[in-house]
């Protein structure tokens, strides 16, 4: 009898559709199986219900001879072959009793979950969809699609049969489930708390408390979820298996082969799935599996070594021929009682070993490379197998001189060859994060001494009628990896990327720009700092100005011979308090005349602090007021400062010097400097006050000092910042400008007393 003929006026509930497998196989049903009706399971996500849901997957290219069928009526396709059932594994609702087959294919399948993420989906999940199988009264034969690694970290031929473990799937679980609880009140534990703490306040302290807590917050989340990580995979790896992955799903055989016995049951275990061989088209696959990343790094020059073992087995097999084994496995039943294996793999008869693997991927990289712009072709490494130890003692080396180097850059004076710098670090990093993350993960499978058996699975494909075998096929023998590998499946997984690139650079790898014409309105503010944004000098040097034309030549040695005593302490308060480090500075004007010192910025200082202005920024400043936008400024420096700019800005709010009776300065503020988060509390009331619109404002800063400021708007941009503030703005897709002064402007020209100037 043939395959339709076996499934002819089934009713097959699916999980998983929205996934790789199980869109494929609701493709293969809906194209080649016509008489079969599917009830599939699928979650509600955000506002979209399941329907929706199941409505996008229809919607997709694989599924267009299905809808011309239909006339592209995606309504009258649901009605007349799929029943969606919205629910979750973790709330399986209840199922109709008139179901013959479950084809159960959902799960977590990433290698390093959280604990009890991977328990409640790959057993719980499993648990409660048989209970849920039988509370309906249904005898429906239920097909397990597992994975075959589930045999854990053994040698040798692995037969098609139960795996022999003593892990107790409810002990095991509830452990899973209870470490969630457990870690997260260690989290919050004084010690580790402290910790977090710290290391936040070292990358944001300058911006603020509050920035820092949100910081020790998210790390702390981050810590939980590498924390469940860490206690699945110790906790797998004690038992002798390879990831939380394969532990939990061969702890979800044991739950199908015990609550499930009054079923018939079959067990699917596929290997490495990967692109289609012929269905839904050659080469066809949808996100990236175990392979592509490392595919794609390789073709990129991103992957210099490789930890595998030469003779070690690669045991990948194509999507279809998944599909194809569970459909003919779903077709036939076995006893209740007595589960049915299946191991749909290459091993046994198509091996391929990592050493082989490498040079189909080389050749064609080496045919088809990456164009990387004015680089021109990448450079592949050659890979010589040395072994998992060795290139783990690489990599250790290679993260510890990251970490030497990036403290160095972000220490290091701003500029664009410090950026260029942190560019290159950040791009590194991401490669060792990556070659981390795959070393870890992937290092149990690349150093295999197993060979799964497919005798079951080969009885079964011969069982099949001739026109099956052709239609139907997952014969391994039949195709060569040189075809597979090279022809089909690198070129479709290297695609996007390629697309990508060209994006890239017809994009150009600048950050995004300031739109050239600013939105007409009233309700918009645009916000800018002072020192480092508009004008290229900071407090130390605007102190510089004002204090030496009062001061004769051995007066102005002792001044700078002073500062540059107090130079270290400045620094190390500028970088954990901004505020404290002006108080230091200003303290410095004790005693000075104030009048004196508007007197000095008027008659002397003014077309100073206009040279040093940016052209660039003196044009936004304009363009902002020309558009009707409200302009302010918000600045540290002391307001006597500023008086050549108020031309240009609605508000000016500045450090205001304390005056006594006489007029002479006591060398304190009038109230608190505004920096880092004082700027953005300002900054929101001010528009709470006179109705501004800040999502639809603006702030230019510098310093990683103004970021809270720049988070309170909705257009912040960069100006010319410090390592910290350009990786922040990477991240959030801010642009980033660089408004320099004229090259005619020296830093180490003071002013003179009578409006000249002194070097």
């Amino acid at each position: 009898m043939k395959l339709r003929e076996r499934l002819e006026g089934k009713r097959m509930l699916l999980t998983g559709v929205t996934g790789f497998v199980g869109e494929a196989l609701l493709h293969r049903i809906l194209r080649d199986l016509p008489d079969t009706h599917v009830v599939a399971l699928v979650r509600r996500k955000g506002s979209l219900s399941g329907r929706s849901r199941m409505e996008q997957v229809l919607n997709k290219p694989i599924f267009e001879q299905v809808r011309e069928r239909y006339a592209g009526d995606l309504s009258a396709l649901l009605d007349a072959r799929v029943t969606v059932l919205e629910g979750d594994l973790s709330d399986v609702p209840a199922l109709p009793n008139d179901l013959d087959i479950v084809i159960h294919c959902a799960g977590d399948v990433s290698f390093d979950p959280p604990i009890n993420q991977a328990f409640q989906t790959n057993v719980l999940g499993t648990e409660q969809l048989l209970r849920r199988i039988l509370d309906s009264g249904s005898n429906a034969h239920y097909v397990h699609v597992s994975t075959a690694y589930v045999s854990g970290r053994r040698r040798g031929a692995i037969p098609e049969g139960p795996v022999e473990h003593d892990a107790d799937w409810r002990t095991e679980a509830h452990w899973g489930l209870a470490m969630r609880d457990r870690i997260e009140e260690t989290s919050r534990a004084p010690g580790v708390l402290a910790k977090l703490r710290r290391a936040a306040e070292r990358d944001h302290l300058r911006a603020g408390p509050i920035t820092s807590a949100q910081d020790t917050e998210r790390r702390r989340k981050e810590w939980v979820d590498k924390k469940l990580v860490e206690a699945g995979g110790e906790r797998a790896r004690s038992l002798g298996w390879t990831d939380v992955y394969t532990f939990t799903k061969a702890l979800g055989e044991r739950v199908v082969e015990e609550v499930g016995a009054p079923l018939p049951v079959t067990i699917m275990r596929p290997s490495i799935i990967e692109s289609a061989l012929e269905t839904p088209f050659p080469g066809w696959i949808e996100g990236f599996k175990m392979a592509e990343p490392l595919i794609l790094a390789y073709g990129r020059g991103e992957l210099p070594e490789f930890p595998a073992s030469p003779d070690s087995q690669c045991d990948v097999v194509p999507v279809d021929h998944v599909v194809n084994a569970t459909l003919a496995a779903a077709s036939v039943l076995p006893e209740p009682g007595t589960p049915a294996y299946f191991q749909v793999t290459s091993g046994a008869r198509n091996p391929l070993i990592f050493a082989r693997l490498f040079d189909l991927i080389r050749e064609y990289f080496d045919k088809n490379p990456f164009d990387m712009g004015e680089r021109g072709a990448v450079r592949l490494p050659i890979w010589r197998f040395p072994g998992g130890e060795r290139v783990e003692r690489t990599l250790v080396l290679g993260e510890r001189a990251h970490k030497a180097a990036d403290f160095l850059v972000t220490h290091a004076p701003r500029g664009d060859r410090v950026r260029k710098l942190a560019r290159e670090l950040d791009q590194q990093q991401r490669r060792l994060d990556f070659l981390r993350r795959y070393h870890d993960l992937y290092r149990a499978y690349l150093e295999t001494e197993l060979v799964f058996t497919d005798d079951n699975t080969w009885a079964l494909f011969h069982g099949l009628d001739p026109e099956d075998q052709r239609e139907f096929s997952f014969d391994i023998t039949t195709f060569d990896w040189h075809y597979y590998l090279v022809e089909l499946h690198c070129p479709a997984v290297t695609e996007s990327m390629r697309k990508y690139d060209v994006i890239r650079r017809r994009r150009g790898r600048s950050a995004p720009q300031v739109a050239k014409q600013l939105p007409q309105g009233e309700g918009i503010v645009a916000a800018f700092d002072m020192d480092g944004t508009l004008l290229s000098s900071n407090v130390v040097e605007t102190y510089l100005w004002l204090r030496m034309p009062e001061l004769d030549g051995q007066g102005r040695a002792r001044e700078v011979g002073a500062l540059l005593r107090r130079m270290p302490g400045f620094l190390n308060a500028e970088r954990k308090d901004r505020g404290r480090f002006l108080r230091a500075v200003y303290r410095r004007y004790a005693g000075a005349d104030f009048q004196e010192l508007e007197r000095l910025v008027d008659d002397s200082l003014s077309q100073h602090v206009l040279e040093r202005v940016s052209a660039a920024a003196l044009r936004r400043v304009r363009e902002h007021r020309a558009a009707g936008h409200r302009t302010v400024l918000i600045t540290g420096a002391i307001r006597p400062l500023t008086r050549p700019l108020e031309p240009l800005f609605d508000e000016i709010i500045a450090a205001d010097l304390a005056i006594d009776d006489r007029g002479r300065c006591t060398g304190f503020l009038t109230r608190p400097p505004l920096v880092g988060e004082a700027r953005a509390a300002w900054l929101r009331r001010f528009a709470l006050q006179n109705d501004f619109d800040l999502a639809k404002s603006y702030a230019y800063a510098d310093s990683h000092s103004d970021l809270p400021m720049l988070r309170a708007v909705g257009r912040p941009v960069a100006v010319s910042p410090d390592v910290t503030l350009w990786r922040e703005a990477r991240k959030g897709r801010w642009p980033v400008e660089d408004w320099k002064t004229s090259s005619s402007v020296s830093r180490l020209t003071l002013p003179g007393a009578n409006g000249g100037s002194s070097s």
